[in-house]
């Protein structure tokens, strides 16, 4: 059993991952920039390593410093959480190369799974449904007669990075060239790299992911799904599980094919093993991220089960001997961010001068933040996450409007807390109607006109 673990992140992820180690009887190192010396985890956990300064490259992205933080406070284990060096296949390296203990997979799955063309080649192998489409692709003249052979709209997407950099829909031939070479552009200043795919753009997609944790011992469990196709620049704003459109049919064939992926890779620990469903619920593999997600704590409320606690289980090199948990109720996840909706989402960070979180039966906050505290400009704008649980559907949005109409946080900052009351009252939400453009193309237009 580990001793001790270093969490190598920061917010309220890192809070999250201390609770649990606190509940497992591991020691915690929590590491920080200058910029966060008076945040949360740093009070919380046993120990706290000051790694560099405010911006992410000095501290959070430095990984001799923090290899030092772990040899020094005699970690045996990093947790990456999510971000930053989470999916670093390098990083992975440089951890077991020092004896450290990385909580993940191997850096050669990795490796294979952070690549989306290699991604795609090996759910191909495996038996898995893709979205037609591509190879890598090098230049621009390539990628339009791609386009063609496969017919308009396609998509353009970066082949080595994502978070919708170096991303582009492209609907006819006329201007394809130019959009392409700009997606190119965008993909190389974004990841070092120009190369994109190029593939069929599947009409009102939903984007359904299905949760896996995989032990040393070849044991694959699944964890339900998660609907996310509420999204804003391809970033997710609300999550839910289950997903409102699964059937039991389509979620076997989901659970099936995420478990045969996982098994072919030969993967170890928590991932999520991502989708697009089509409206007649044909679905395609579309990436595999390698982490914990942002939008886990859904899935641990509907299944009752820590995510986290199993992750570091699975990495201590513990069998997993249970089957895939029973589905019970309904949990929708607000993810709650330093953003004035109203003014094309601008972070607005500062100091909280007042805080109230809500409470009540099934209803949990996730968050680094507390009354006095100063939110620094320098990293995503994720404050906390507010997490609903209900017997259905129905009583989750309920609870979420209750849970939302209490939640105070007042300073010389906005959140994104009324922008979420009003998505909850949307039609299209309310009905479950969803695809991953319904916010940007309905609904938030909707919402700024009330």
């Amino acid at each position: 059993m580990f001793k001790k673990i270093l969490i190598a992140n920061r917010g309220e992820i890192a809070v999250r991952i201390i609770r649990t180690c606190k509940e497992l009887g591991i020691k915690t190192v929590a590491i920080y920039s200058t910029a966060d010396k008076d945040s949360l985890p740093v009070f919380l956990a046993d120990e706290a390593i000051c790694i560099g300064g405010e911006k992410p490259a000095s501290s959070y992205l430095n990984i001799p410093a923090i290899i030092s933080a772990a040899e020094i406070s005699g970690a045996d284990a990093i947790h990456p959480g999510y971000g930053f060096l989470s999916e670093n296949p390098g990083f992975a390296e440089v951890c077991r190369a020092c004896g450290i203990e990385f909580i993940g997979p191997s850096s050669e799955t990795m490796v294979v799974m952070g690549d989306k063309a290699q991604a795609r080649s090996i759910a191909k192998k495996a038996g898995i449904p893709i979205v037609p489409g591509s190879d890598v692709v090098k230049n621009a003249e390539e990628a339009l007669q791609i386009a063609k052979e496969i017919g308009f709209p396609v998509l353009v997407k970066a082949a080595h990075g994502g978070g919708g950099r170096g991303m582009r829909i492209i609907e006819s031939e006329e201007g394809a060239k130019e959009l392409i070479e700009t997606a190119m552009a965008e993909a190389e200043a974004a990841f070092g790299n120009g190369e994109v795919y190029v593939e069929k753009l599947i009409l009102k997609p939903r984007h359904i992911e299905i949760q896996v944790i995989a032990d040393k011992h070849g044991n694959v469990i699944i964890f339900g799904e998660r609907e996310c196709s509420l999204q804003r620049r391809h970033q997710k704003v609300l999550e839910e599980a289950p997903s409102p459109f699964v059937d039991e049919n389509l979620r076997q064939k989901l659970y099936e094919a995420a478990r045969k992926l996982a098994q072919y890779i030969k993967y170890e620990g928590a991932g999520t093993v991502e989708f697009l469903v089509d409206e007649d619920k044909n679905f395609y593999f579309i990436e595999m991220n390698t982490r914990i997600q942002v939008e886990h704590p859904v899935t641990e409320m509907i299944t009752g089960k820590d995510l986290i606690a199993l992750q570091i289980k699975t990495a201590e090199g513990e069998k997993l001997e249970m089957a895939d948990p029973e589905l019970k109720g309904h949990a929708i996840e607000f993810r709650i961010n330093v953003e004035d909706y109203k003014k094309n989402f601008r972070p607005t960070p500062g100091k909280v001068e007042k805080l109230l979180l809500p409470g009540g039966f099934g209803t949990r906050v996730d968050t680094h933040i507390y009354e006095g505290y100063t939110i620094p400009p320098y990293y995503d704008s994720l404050i906390a996450k507010l997490i609903v649980h209900g017997e259905n559907r129905n009583d989750a949005i309920k609870r979420g409007k209750r849970a939302l109409s209490e939640f105070f946080i007042e300073g010389n900052i906005k959140t994104t807390i009324p922008f979420h009351l009003k998505l909850i009252e949307d039609e299209n939400f309310l009905k479950g109607d969803l695809d991953t453009k319904v916010l940007e193309d309905k609904i938030l237009e909707r919402i700024l006109s009330n």
